[in-house]
């Protein structure tokens, strides 16, 4: 699935065949995860939010934080600047943040 770059709601997406296609051969992984998808769904329909995991965008928001710490408790001289974000993930990063920080707290890393 990694080297295939299908995380989340994609995965929610294949069937036998989009899983075939991905290489899973053996009859009884192919049914069982088929049978775990089925769970995912059902999940789905409940207020869950599903979140992806970048270590990318979690990396930038905890070097944010740990320089404000250290700007706060004096031991560097510079109020960092909000966190620079690649434009492929910017997206992402919005989504991490506003998850993570919900309501006006998110502002506090995104302006």
């Amino acid at each position: 699935f990694e080297e295939n770059k299908v995380a989340g709601n994609q995965l929610l997406a294949l069937g036998k065949d989009g899983l075939q296609d991905l290489g899973v051969t053996q009859k009884g992984l192919l049914y069982f995860l088929l049978k775990e998808i089925k769970k995912l769904e059902e999940m789905d329909e409940c207020p869950v939010t599903f979140i992806e995991h970048s270590p990318y965008c979690f990396g930038k928001i905890v070097d944010y934080l740990r320089l404000k710490a250290a700007f706060k408790k004096g031991l560097i001289s510079f109020d960092p600047a909000r966190p620079i974000v690649r434009e492929a993930e910017k997206g992402r990063f919005e989504k991490v943040v506003k998850y993570f920080f919900p309501g006006e707290s998110s502002q506090f890393i995104l302006n």
